[in-house]
């Protein structure tokens, strides 16, 4: 049996920085391959490659525009994220948020670089823990 190539990252694991992708976070356990660490694959329409440190504001804001990472979901394995939080986010999402003065903050040592194809090193690090 062969492996689907939309089950493997898309991209070498290089942070935004130019260093290996570090861990975001496994407890709650993230990434689009719920392996910790902030990958993508072809079938990742969403790009989570940004890893966020979850705020309140934020996380009422993905909820109000039909994204709940607020309430668990135990079918998916999912507990539910709360303040302070670091989870893999669509980077179409953050920049979002970030328009609308609701951006959380980065780790950008776990920060994939493939999401320097939608927002500058720049904004990113005007974000940055």
């Amino acid at each position: 049996m062969s492996t689907s190539i939309s089950q493997k990252p898309t991209t070498k694991a290089i942070n935004v920085l130019g260093g290996p992708l570090e861990n975001c976070s496994c407890n709650p356990i993230t990434g689009y391959l719920r392996d910790g660490f902030c990958n993508t694959t072809l079938d990742d329409y969403g790009t989570h490659v940004v890893c966020a440190i979850v705020s309140d504001e934020f996380l009422k804001y993905s909820l109000s525009k039909g994204n709940d990472l607020i309430t668990p979901k135990p079918e998916w394995d999912f507990p539910g994220l709360k303040n302070g939080d670091k989870w893999c986010l669509c980077v179409s999402r953050w920049k979002e948020a970030v328009i609308a003065n609701v951006g959380p903050k980065l780790d950008l040592s776990a920060t994939n670089y493939v999401a320097l194809k939608y927002v500058s090193l720049e904004l990113l690090k005007e974000y940055a823990i």
